[in-house]
């Protein structure tokens, strides 16, 4: 997979998350052992009214607009993790564009129940793997692909998974120890040559800023890691609304940015579909990063642009 030169200046990304894009109505019930009746009635009940595909198609509309250079995608493409879903939302990602332009974390839904690699994100490979092959990687399970390291410009996004299987009612994520690992050596890496780290995952990263049953377990080891080695922004979804928080490390902060699902109706207050775009600029002292929200309008059925936020951030 080509990656563009580091000593660009400046990137325009864009990050969304949550899409839900998939369908349902195929499904049969043998399909549906587990947890997987649990989601997929959740699914009957309200998600399928809230997950819109014409929101996703105006999503798309949008960005053919606004133009981003790379597009990030933090997880939950899928309802309940069924090979089917998987198929359907390569189809997705090829529309949204080639893999070397798309980034994709999977979220817990994607790992509703233990799936075979084969039947899950072996169809999502090309838009999971990093740039070159990371020793000691094999690519045939997520544990294997994950950290992800993929440099655009001056910017390096490093995914990760915290997809994991968990007993009904439970949503939770983990990192686990073997990423963390690599994921201290990425940024150190990446660090030492000068590029904007963004840390890409679907849980969000902050210790208590999460309910019990859908934390991420191993929240407080990741941020002694990011506070130890340094980033310079940390992107999440999962909790389908807008999020701004920060990891303190030592002498600053590294900012935190967690999303609404890409295409929700929003049927409670400050849940509606949102986009974000970042604009990361090379400058003397550092780096200066600007935050463009981008909302779904129900009246007029498209995408404006609501909210923006400024930045910088030292070297």
């Amino acid at each position: 997979m080509p990656q563009s030169c580091p000593m660009k200046d400046s990137l325009l990304f864009a990050q969304l998350s949550d899409p839900h894009l998939t369908t349902l109505e195929q499904v049969v019930w043998r399909d549906l052992a587990n947890k997987r009746l649990l989601g997929y009635l959740s699914w009957r009940r309200r998600r399928r009214k809230e997950h819109r595909s014409e929101v996703l198609d105006a999503l798309r509309e949008d960005l053919k607009q606004t133009a981003p250079e790379h597009i990030a995608v933090t997880g939950d493409l899928t309802h309940i993790g069924l090979p089917a879903e998987f198929r359907q939302a390569r189809g997705w990602l090829e529309g949204l564009g080639d893999a070397a332009r798309v980034t994709v974390v999977p979220g817990n839904h994607d790992a509703y129940v233990a799936t075979a690699w084969d039947e899950s994100y072996a169809h999502w490979r090309e838009y999971l793997e990093s740039d070159a092959p990371v020793p000691g990687h094999s690519s045939a399970a997520a544990d294997d692909t994950f950290p992800s390291l993929r440099i655009r410009g001056p910017v390096a996004l490093v995914g990760l998974s915290t997809a994991r299987p968990s007993p009904p009612f439970m949503a939770t994520g983990e990192v686990g120890g073997r990423q963390l690992q690599r994921l201290d050596e990425l940024l150190d890496a990446t660090g030492r040559q000068g590029l904007f780290r963004v840390v890409l995952l679907h849980h969000p990263p902050v210790p208590g800023e999460e309910k019990w049953r859908k934390r991420l377990t191993d929240a407080g080891r990741l941020c002694k890691i990011i506070a130890a080695r340094g980033a310079e922004l940390v992107l999440h979804g999962h909790q389908h609304r807008p999020v701004q928080s920060l990891i303190e490390i030592p002498g600053t902060h590294v900012p935190v940015f967690g999303i609404p699902s890409a295409s929700s109706i929003g049927p409670h207050p400050g849940r509606v579909a949102q986009y974000h775009l970042y604009q990361v600029t090379r400058s003397n002292g550092g780096w200066l990063l600007d935050v463009s929200v981008r909302a779904y309008q129900a009246d007029t059925g498209v995408f404006v642009q609501t909210g923006n936020t400024s930045l910088e951030i030292s070297r």
